[in-house]
């Protein structure tokens, strides 16, 4: 029997349908009820449905399929979903790479082939009693045959710049080659960090938990550090004392970190 990251010759069509899902998470500060409702206005306006759009037909483009049908919508008060419903190519018109690496950058999307759906959800919200605001836009790549939508996940991080990520990437499914032997992964993967740049895994804190025997691979990711100014919103640090700074620091520092471990923290 082959192992999975040899080349397998099929009989037939590849079944395995792989999925890649992510949630993104951005956090802000914003003072004022005021300074609030325009930056669920901001975000509604940076996250359309038409700007979302843009960015899954890209994503279309890098895992190399064509798009059969693009429902979208935005909601009100706030948010949006893009689902795209896209189809292979002819398998022997093409050639695909299925090596551990990050696929393309944001300014060099190249096309290649086809399948499945992509979708996208946005979920804006702040509170008015602390000024946290964080924005989640919730993403599935899930392709059948031999096109992997890891290689979409590199243009995306680029894409969507967030303070705490959570991936997850699942191969469901099976496919037989000539002789009739079922194979439950065709390409040999050990982390989803392999398909990252450099420069992504110098930013973020990172870590893994896969089941390698289930084909189930999850990493979480928390942005090391930045200037407390870019998560500020209507102010910058010059209109701040330094107590109401150092609370404001506190507050998102913890809102992150109850987001990225996904549970309360004792006061």
């Amino acid at each position: 029997m082959n192992k999975p990251f040899d080349k397998i010759k099929l009989h037939g069509f590849n079944n395995l349908t792989k999925s890649l899902s992510f949630s993104i998470y951005d956090i802000c500060y914003a003072k004022t009820e005021q300074q609030r409702k325009e930056y669920l206005e901001y975000i509604d306006e940076q996250y359309s449905a038409d700007r979302l759009t843009d960015i899954l037909r890209d994503v279309v483009d890098i895992i190399g399929a064509n798009v059969l049908n693009i429902a979208r919508q935005d909601y009100d008060p706030q948010g949006a979903s893009v689902t795209i419903l896209v189809s292979e190519e002819p398998v022997e018109q093409q050639t695909f790479d299925s090596n551990e690496t990050p696929g393309p950058l944001p300014d060099s999307v190249v096309a290649h082939l086809d399948k499945s759906h992509i979708c996208v959800h946005t979920y804006p919200e702040a509170h008015p009693h602390d000024g946290i605001c964080t924005f989640r836009a919730d993403i599935e790549v899930s392709t059948c045959g031999i096109i992997s939508p890891l290689k979409a996940l590199n243009f995306l991080i680029h894409k969507l710049e967030s303070d705490v990520v959570t991936i997850d990437y699942r191969v469901r499914g099976f496919t037989r080659d000539v002789n009739g032997v079922k194979h439950y992964i065709d390409h040999a993967i050990h982390s989803i960090q392999n398909y990252m740049t450099e420069d992504t895994k110098e930013a973020y804190h990172m870590v893994d938990v896969n089941v390698y025997q289930e084909n189930l691979f999850h990493t979480k990711m928390m942005l090391k550090e930045t200037d407390l100014n870019t998560y500020l919103f209507g102010i910058t640090t010059d209109d701040l004392d330094t107590e109401e700074e150092e609370q404001i620091r506190e507050r998102l520092n913890r809102e992150i970190q109850e987001v990225f471990y996904g549970r309360n923290l004792p006061e």
